[in-house]
């Protein structure tokens, strides 16, 4: 099964996304991941919601979402180009032979150390979602302390704003 970025605007209410999760555990369909946060009006909501399915139940989906009362707009990105985002805070064990191949490797993926401390390095990490797991198999054969992961982000490549809020 295909994997499918949907991008859902919402109104910022009480209970959104309790109705657009129980919609998909009524039905039986996986949340991958989930992101959610106001927008640059601060009564409309973007969720980014990942999820798989073939096109019939992708389009059900679709259809059922826009059903619910507080949903103003649903986009599956997976049909266009979009730029897609995670990221990681993880903290990793560290002795003074092993700090400078740590600090080198987060270079090299493009993280930051964000924190240090003569025992551990905490790093951050933004990207898409394979650029997270090759530094998360690289950082396996250290000693991983703690590990945060968000759930994707997502927008459209198209020039221009992807949403209107004006005529929602």
């Amino acid at each position: 099964m295909k994997q499918h970025t949907i991008s859902v605007l919402v109104q910022n209410k009480f209970g959104v996304l309790s109705r657009i999760s129980g919609l998909f555990s009524g039905r039986g369909y996986n949340i991958e991941s989930l992101s959610v946060n106001k927008t640059n009006d601060p009564e409309i909501s973007k969720m980014t919601i990942v999820t798989s399915g073939d096109e019939s139940i992708i389009e059900q989906i679709d259809k059922q979402l826009n059903k619910l009362i507080d949903v103003l707009k649903v986009t599956d990105l997976a049909t266009g180009d979009f730029l897609e985002r995670e990221l990681i805070l993880i903290k990793v064990a560290t002795t003074t032979k092993d700090r400078s191949e740590l600090i080198q490797i987060t270079k090299i993926f493009g993280g930051k150390i964000v924190n240090v401390h003569k025992s551990e390095l905490a790093i951050e990490l933004s990207g898409k979602g394979d650029k997270i797991q090759n530094f998360i198999d690289m950082m396996s054969e250290f000693k991983i302390i703690e590990l945060v992961r968000t759930g994707r982000v997502a927008i459209s490549r198209r020039p221009g704003p992807t949403e209107d809020y004006s005529n929602l």
